[in-house]
């Protein structure tokens, strides 16, 4: 399995009254290390040719993350379907986990408001994502 990593530096408009990264954040930081799997489906991101809607996001919250150190965030496919696909994310703060997080996301056709199969092209690209 090949995750996908992205490096975060928390901002200190993104610290809450506690100290910690406010638990809004996280999903923000979860879709942005998304973006290599949205290209998988929209080379570009062009927005004209969308074909991904979000149909569920839970996140799990292991431990405080903190201003002033990198998070790392992890992401891979734990599970492909006939139009939908889950991603698995988790966010490290050095050794520590902060944060685990599933989307499940569909290909899917705006103009006619309907889900769609993934193309056999697609899955080979997400294939080494999948994590056993």
């Amino acid at each position: 399995m090949e995750a996908l990593s992205l490096d975060i530096q928390p901002r200190f408009n993104e610290t809450d009254g506690l100290g910690h990264i406010n638990n809004t954040v996280l999903p923000v930081w979860f879709e942005a290390a998304r973006e290599p799997v949205f290209e998988i489906f929209n080379p570009g991101l062009d927005l004209t040719n969308w074909n991904l809607i979000v149909a569920g996001f839970t996140i799990a919250f292991k431990a405080p993350t903190y201003y002033g150190k990198t998070v790392r965030v992890l992401t891979s496919v734990s599970r492909i379907g006939n139009s939908s696909f889950e991603v698995l994310q988790q966010s490290w703060q050095g050794e520590l986990l902060t944060a685990e997080a599933k989307t499940t996301l569909v290909h899917y056709d705006y103009s006619c408001e309907q889900s769609r199969p993934i193309p056999d092209e697609i899955r080979q690209r997400l294939q080494p994502l999948l994590r056993e």
